[in-house]
C-alpha cells in the first residue's frame, strides 16, 4: 500500500527520530509513505477566529498538493500538523463560500480544491489500515516473547490528537488507541490521569516555569503509576516532556528522569528494525537501556 505523506517542518529537523522510525516501521508493515513532492508549513496553529480565512491557505495548499499527485488521502504523524490540516479540511469542505474564496487565492496553475482530501494520523493508519492484530502477529514473529514484553508504557496524548471532537481520533476524555497500540507491540500500558492534559505548549518559549510545573506533574504521575517510559506523537509535547527534564531537575531536585519517545520509535524496536532507525541520539533522556534489552 502507498500513502501520500506530509512530514511537516519539525520531522525534518529536531524530530528526525520521529520521521526515520515512522518510515522504516511503516515499510516493515507493508505501507510505503510517499512524501509530497512539494509541501509547505501547515501554518502550525489553527486559527480560532471565524472570519480569518488567510490562515487556511497554507494547510489547504498542502491538500491541493495531495490532489495534484492523484491521491485522495494523506497521512501525517505530528499531532499539530494533523490538527491544523484536518480542521482546515473540514471547514473548507463544509463551507462553499470559504472554498470559493480559498480557490481564488491560489495560483491559476493549481488544481481547484473541492474539499475531497482525507487527512489521517499515523495511529489511525495503524489501527484501521494495518490492524493492531496484524502488528501483534508481526511483533510476535520477530521475537517470542515480544522484545518489549514486561515494559510499562505511559501513553501521553496531549491536546491536539483528541480535540475538538470533530477531528479527534478517539474519545477526548477516555481515549484508548494508544493503549491498544501498546498492547499490540507487546508492552503493557499504564493508566494515568494526566494522559490527555496539556503540556504547556508554546508557553515553553517565554514562560518556562509554567511548562516545568506541568511537565513535572505529568511525568511524576506517570512514574507513580509504574511507567518505565512515556510515548507521544507530538514534537512539542516531546520537547516539553523530554528536553525540559533538565529544567525540572533544577526546580525539583528529587525528580527522577524518565525516557520520552515517539510511538514510532517504540514500534521500530518492537519490529526488530535496524537500530539506526530509532535515532535515540536525538532524545534528551536516552531510552536505550529501557527499550533495548
Amino acid at each position: 500500500m502507498k500513502l501520500a505523506y506530509y512530514p511537516g517542518c519539525t520531522l525534518k529537523t529536531q524530530a528526525k527520530n520521529f520521521e526515520d522510525s515512522a518510515i522504516a516501521s511503516f515499510e516493515k508493515l507493508g505501507i510505503e509513505l510517499e512524501e509530497l513532492k512539494r509541501w509547505n508549513c501547515c501554518g502550525t496553529v489553527y486559527s480560532l477566529t471565524s472570519d480569518d480565512l488567510m490562515h487556511h491557505l497554507a494547510p489547504i495548499r498542502n491538500l491541493i498538493r495531495v490532489k495534484e499527485e492523484g491521491k485522495s488521502k494523506v497521512v501525517t504523524f505530528c499531532s499539530m500538523c494533523y490538527n491544523t490540516l484536518k480542521r482546515s479540511a473540514i471547514r473548507i469542505k463544509n463551507n462553499d463560500e470559504d472554498r470559493e474564496k480559498i480557490n481564488n487565492f491560489m495560483d491559476r496553475e493549481e488544481v481547484k480544491y473541492e474539499g475531497d482530501i482525507e487527512v489521517l494520523h499515523g495511529l489511525e493508519v495503524l489501527k484501521n489500515e494495518v490492524g493492531f492484530d496484524k502488528i501483534t502477529k508481526i511483533v510476535g514473529e520477530v521475537h517470542e516473547p515480544p522484545i518489549l514484553n514486561g515494559l510499562k508504557i505511559a501513553p501521553y496524548y496531549g491536546c491536539l490528537l483528541l480535540r475538538p471532537d470533530e477531528i479527534g481520533i478517539d474519545d477526548p476524555e477516555n481515549p484508548s488507541i494508544l493503549e491498544d497500540f501498546i498492547y499490540a507491540i507487546g508492552a503493557e500500558p499504564i493508566d494515568f490521569p494526566y494522559k490527555n492534559e496539556c503540556c504547556g505548549a508554546y508557553q515553553t518559549v517565554n514562560e518556562v516555569n509554567i511548562v516545568v510545573d506541568k511537565a513535572y506533574n505529568i511525568i511524576n504521575n506517570a512514574q507513580r503509576m509504574g511507567a518505565n517510559i512515556i510515548i507521544t506523537s507530538c514534537p512539542l509535547c516531546e520537547f516539553n516532556l523530554d528536553k525540559r527534564q533538565k529544567d525540572i531537575k533544577k526546580k525539583y531536585p528529587n525528580f527522577k528522569e524518565i525516557p520520552v519517545v515517539y510511538f514510532t520509535q517504540a514500534l521500530a524496536v518492537a519490529l526488530g528494525l535496524d537500530p539506526k532507525t530509532y535515532r535515540f541520539d536525538l532524545n534528551y533522556i536516552s531510552p536505550q537501556a529501557v527499550l533495548v534489552k
